[in-house]
């Protein structure tokens, strides 16, 4: 018989080891009992799963609803070592008069595997979504849905969810204290139960209910559930889809924030419109991407968040992609029709920090089960966020699994980590003595280093065909190396240093750039040191930064022309692309994640800027978007540009000395050398007829590319017939040069011929 200290933990929500007193069990001598706790229950009978045949009667023990009586008949027939458990059904009658036949919990084995215990224990299961979370399968030939939590700290843990009336007395977890995980199967429940789990601490004192971290799906925000949803399968390797993410590979990324790319504005909805849905995403949003040129498509963080103001760069749900846009099928569609229509998908990625939200990750059992314990570490004093302790081993696990699982689950061509310098660095953001340093006493995080790289390793050998980028903007040294050459081992690494120096030359009246000329060719010190993915990311158009067009001087044709020349001078240079969405068509208001991007201005009449001789005037925005268009499909077709990236053999000055006129040429050659491309930028109004220039080739030199034409809203100067040929005279330092018109504000591109 149950005793009377068991039933108090059963009907206060606070027994830590519900299945050794509920369930069938055997007594010393045999018999077997049956124990079951069901709120609001009038009647429990047992039933034979098969047969249907009564198996005995649970007379009610507790008012609060637990039930128990003996099975069969009261002799013993079997030692109780040897007592075999009945494959039985309860049939319930409640109190409010209904009945129902129901399988209980308690007399299902363990969810997890024996190996499954072993390498969630060991920190090294590269797939813990197969088995914690919540997950549909079949136990004893009966459907259902396992819940598995991580919580070794905790007393007691129970599953609550709609299919229990949100009340953790109804199904408290068994403990596998080999690995500490609580974990139940509950026959019935299905796909889009909302549930979560009520911890009690170590204390017995209940801790604010907590969404699954391995929530595959979440509700909508404000609400804050986890919601039961089918694992989505594995994708196949792609070769084709490894060689578009290749170094030598043409990549051009087109940078989005979902929730304000385009809304869409319903009759009847709020002033700014409604986020599009996955499926209206993908006949939108991919088909402009791809038609603009860009090779890959970039998300801000998809993973689910409390919060709209943080862009998704503080996630609580990290294996849910976010609600706001559909389930996780909806996204899956959607990396579909990216592959369809040619682009890779890259997703921003969050392990560096965490919201501190009571549903969320935060003193999760009652102790800092997945932040540093002590602030110094634990606390992220610029985002009020908590700081993942990636030196134990189950919390690296959960977040290198969970690179995994985008790349694998989704099919997601690559991750652009965040705030990986804030990893890197004890001190980072922090005051002397606010930093604990680490056990040699430097202000390197050890375990952040040894986090990256083994999640680095593990995408290296589990999905080759997809690629990390690192948003790093410290001179950290070899972090798109390989780790076996003591590198980080991402791919590539964002160049924040290019983007900072270029954004301030460029901001500065042309009559002042002579001064600063070092600006634009100090990134050619070190540009081949790391590989580097040249960002004008969403980080430059906020928190009163203005637009990528406010940033230029002049008047408002001038401010076009900077822009243009600046977008020509970055398809140039040694490094792959990123441009964020507006800077495309030069959005003229700062960024705002509120309200969809100011696409009328596409449609908008442009005023007069200048005369061209007779030709129409073209709208200044849609200039700047057909002059990104151009530019795409010239990289793309144009290996020179692409295939030697990170080989200082593809790139060569021709003259970065001329700041008195703000003049830069260059050359960039293809892997075989047999073919490259001249740019020449002027970063002045100045018109230059017949600037002569050094070449490294005869030949004819043909302009490919002039930002400063009447098609994109230019002032239409150019070499005339659009080509050069290459005459013996010495310039430069070389045997050859050209003679060109080099038009103002301008980058200008020419092919070589022989």
């Amino acid at each position: 018989m149950l005793d009377k200290a068991d039933i108090e933990r059963l009907c206060s929500a606070s027994h830590g080891d519900p299945f050794s007193v509920l369930g069938v069990h055997a007594d010393a001598h045999g018999r077997r009992w049956l124990r079951a706790f069901l709120p609001g229950a009038a009647q429990v009978v047992a039933l034979d799963a098969k047969t249907g045949e009564l198996l005995g009667a649970l007379p009610q023990r507790h008012a609060d609803g637990i039930f128990e009586g003996r099975l069969g008949s009261a002799e013993p027939t079997a030692p109780p070592e040897t007592a075999a458990l009945p494959d039985y059904r309860l049939q319930v009658h409640w109190s409010d008069g209904s009945s129902a036949i129901i399988d209980d919990p308690y007399r299902f084995p363990p969810v997890l595997g024996e190996l499954d215990v072993w390498l969630l224990g060991e920190g090294s299961h590269l797939r813990p979504c197969e088995v914690l979370g919540a997950g549909q399968r079949v136990l004893l030939g009966v459907p259902g849905t396992s819940f598995a939590v991580w919580a070794p700290n905790a007393s007691q843990v129970s599953v609550v969810g709609d299919f229990n009336h949100w009340d953790a007395r109804r199904h408290p977890m068994r403990l596998r204290p080999e690995c500490g995980v609580w974990e139940i199967f509950l026959p019935s429940v299905g796909i889009g139960a909302r549930y979560k789990f009520q911890l009690r601490d170590r204390d017995g004192q209940p801790l604010p209910q907590k969404a699954d971290p391995y929530a595959l799906q979440a509700e909508l925000r404000p609400a804050t559930a986890s919601v039961v949803a089918r694992l989505p399968q594995v994708d196949a390797r792609s070769p084709a889809r490894q060689r578009a993410n290749a170094l030598d590979a043409p990549v051009s990324i087109y940078e989005v924030h979902l929730g304000s790319w385009r809304r869409k504005h319903d009759k009847g909805g709020t002033d700014h419109g409604r986020f599009l849905s996955w499926d209206e995403l993908a006949d939108t949003l991919v088909p402009y991407t791809a038609g603009m040129g860009f090779t890959h498509l970039e998300l801000l963080p998809v993973s689910e968040h409390p919060f709209d103001g943080s862009w998704g760069y503080q996630p609580i749900g990290l294996y849910a992609p976010t609600s706001r846009f559909g389930d996780a099928a909806g996204f899956k569609r959607f990396v579909e029709r990216c592959h369809a229509q040619g682009l890779g998908l890259l997703l921003d990625w969050v392990p560096a920090h965490f919201p501190t939200d009571a549903h969320g990750l935060g003193n999760f059992d009652g102790t800092h089960l997945y932040e540093y314990a002590d602030p110094r570490e634990g606390f992220h004093q610029d985002w009020r966020t908590l700081i993942y302790n990636v030196g134990r081993t189950e919390v690296c696990n959960f977040l290198v699994a969970n690179a995994l699982y985008w790349l694998e689950r989704f099919n997601v061509d690559g991750l652009r980590v965040d705030a990986v310098a804030s990893m890197l660095y004890r001190d980072y953001s922090r005051e002397a003595g606010a930093w604990i340093p680490n056990v040699h006493g430097g202000r390197e995080n050890l375990e952040a280093i040894a986090f990256l790289r083994r999640m680095n390793e593990v995408i290296g050998v589990e999905r080759p065909q997809a690629v990390t980028l690192a948003e790093e903007s410290t001179a950290f040294p070899a972090v798109s190396r390989p780790t076996y050459a003591g590198g980080l081992g991402f791919h590539y690494k964002w160049n924040m240093g290019w983007m900072h120096d270029t954004l301030a030359y460029m901001a500065r009246d042309p009559v002042h750039r002579a001064h600063h000329h070092g600006e634009m060719t100090f990134s050619l010190a070190y540009a081949f040191n790391e590989n580097f993915v040249l960002p004008l990311s969403h980080d430059e158009v906020v928190h009163g930064k203005g637009s990528m067009l406010r940033k230029m001087p002049g008047d408002r044709w001038q401010k076009f022309a900077n822009l243009r020349a600046y977008y020509g001078y970055l398809f140039g240079h040694p490094g792959k692309k990123l441009l964020f969405m507006g800077c495309e068509f030069a959005q003229e208001r700062e960024w705002n994640h509120d309200q969809s991007l100011d696409w009328h201005l596409l449609d908008e009449p442009s005023p007069a800027h200048r005369q061209v001789g007779d030709a129409m005037q073209v709208n200044l925005h849609e200039g700047v978007r057909k002059l990104v268009a151009d530019l795409n499909a010239l990289y793309r077709i144009t290996p020179a540009l692409f295939e030697r990236d990170f080989d200082p053999q593809g790139f060569e000055w021709i003259d970065h000395q001329d700041a008195a006129r703000s003049l830069l040429s260059f050359v960039r050659w293809s892997a075989d050398a047999t073919s490259m491309v001249v740019v020449v930028c002027n970063f002045t109004p100045a018109v230059h007829l017949g600037l002569r220039l050094g070449v490294p080739r005869a030949g004819v030199y043909r302009e490919c590319l002039n930002t400063d034409s009447a098609h994109y809203g230019g002032s239409n100067v150019g070499t005339p017939l659009g080509a050069a040929s290459a005459q013996p005279v010495a310039s430069h330092g070389r045997e050859n040069s050209i003679v060109i018109d080099l038009p103002p504000l301008a980058t200008v591109m020419f092919t070589w011929t022989s």
